[in-house]
């Protein structure tokens, strides 16, 4: 390895023992608040859609279907982010649920409040323009970043790098947005006095989901997250400086939020779905990109540290040096079982992520301080074997193989996104 990567990792964070979720929770006195909030937040969503649910059936089943699958990708590229060292299932769902439930019920009544306030204090006109700017990313991302802190609460051992902050930051933001979503489009419904009609629905998720969906509350979230990790996880550094980065992000989260929401460029750059989409990218291009650069700089740090617990085996059947290189890197990782694929097969290709899977959980297992690692060492020699066996023994990719193809793919997909996005601005604004 060189001097560099050492450097890094030098200066991430140790990784603590993971926790189990369930075991001891029920003695922390976090455990109760946050269950009764879920459960409070639970039951005012229940209700709020049981109301919807009786007046448009139909649309209600339209927006929890469409939504509900919106939040699939997002769950999935989510939960990848950290794929070294990947977070328990019941914890995301638990920071989701957050989101959706608490977060939202906290967040309805106190942006009208706090909207009320602005138009008392300065004026009905100043609320009209800046209300929703000022009064929802206020309430909102201080709801959301206590998400986090729940989750640190109540396990505070897995939340043990920057990047975790930003996996539960995003996951409550997901469930915010989801249900959010929800919310406004059977809200559509009603406005539009039609009856039980799915066309509001469509067009709240197009607007709100498709399109806004990318660079809205997720990214919100991860920014906050990101955070209040650096707040927990960075104890080299002094109190004063952790918890001002934490206030620094917390605020960029919202100030992110408050230009999303601005009525700056409210008719556009101009006429037609072009000039729409420039306000989309103005607006939601920022806060993207230093989540983005957040999640590079967290993800190598962590990489880094892992790296070296499975450097010290020195034993090239659990990992090889090139193999080391490739699981610090996620382009590396998806180009290794890419060239799988293309030498061996799909069943080569799912044997190289198993095992990429197993050498992650070995290192970390490493980093507890396990002291029995015959499982994972276990594991990892019988994904071997099957590489072995299929003509591929080594879960590597030459250099140059691959990446023009992914460059391809992406081209690919960022202009088909780019054309969908156009043809719905358009069909919106020509209805």
């Amino acid at each position: 390895m060189t001097a560099e990567p050492r450097l890094r990792s030098a200066r991430s964070a140790p990784v603590q023992p993971g926790y189990a979720p369930g075991e001891g929770l029920m003695r922390l006195p976090a455990f109760w608040v946050v269950l009764a909030l879920l459960v409070t937040g639970g039951v005012r969503m229940t209700m709020i859609a049981g109301r919807f649910a009786g007046t448009y059936p139909v649309a209600t089943m339209t927006a929890i279907a469409l939504f509900a699958l919106l939040a699939v990708p997002f769950w999935l590229v989510v939960t990848e982010l950290d794929f070294l060292e990947r977070e328990p299932p019941a914890l995301l769902v638990l920071a989701f649920a957050w989101g959706g439930l608490v977060a939202t019920t906290v967040s309805l009544p106190g942006s009208a409040a706090l909207d009320d306030l602005i138009a008392k204090l300065g004026s009905p006109h100043l609320a009209a323009d800046w209300g929703a700017a000022l009064a929802g990313p206020t309430v909102e991302e201080i709801a959301k970043t206590l998400g986090v802190v729940a989750i640190v609460l109540i396990a505070r051992a897995q939340v043990n790098s920057v990047l975790d902050g930003v996996v539960y930051g995003a996951m409550v933001g997901l469930g915010f947005q989801i249900i959010e979503d929800i919310v406004y489009a059977l809200g559509a419904v009603a406005l539009a006095g039609r009856g039980d009609h799915v066309e509001p629905v469509i067009t709240t998720f197009l607007l709100r989901g498709f399109l806004s969906g990318v660079w809205s509350h997720t990214l919100f979230g991860a920014l906050a997250g990101a955070g209040i990790g650096y707040l927990v996880v960075r104890a080299d550094r002094g109190w004063r400086t952790r918890l001002g980065v934490a206030m620094l992000a917390v605020l960029g989260a919202w100030a992110s939020h408050v230009l999303w929401n601005s009525p700056l460029f409210r008719d556009g750059l101009g006429n037609g779905a072009l000039a729409l989409l420039a306000v989309l990218l103005f607006k939601g291009l920022p806060p993207l990109l230093l989540i983005m650069v957040l999640v590079r700089s967290a993800h190598d740090r962590e990489a880094d540290y892992y790296a070296d617990q499975l450097a010290k085996l020195d034993d090239p059947e659990l990992i090889t040096p090139d193999e080391l290189e490739v699981l610090k890197s996620g382009s590396r990782r998806a180009t290794a079982r890419w060239h799988a694929r293309i030498r061996a097969g799909l069943r080569a290709r799912s044997a190289v992520r198993r095992l990429q899977r197993a050498q992650a959980r070995l290192a970390v297992e490493l980093s507890r301080g396990t002291p029995d690692l015959g499982r994972w060492c276990h594991e990892v020699r019988r994904q071997r074997r099957i590489l072995v066996g299929l003509g591929h023994p080594e879960a590597t990719a030459p250099e140059g193989k691959g990446p023009w193809r992914r460059t391809a793919s992406t081209v690919f997909t960022t202009a088909l996104a780019i054309a969908v996005l156009w043809a719905a601005i358009s069909t919106l604004g020509g209805g």
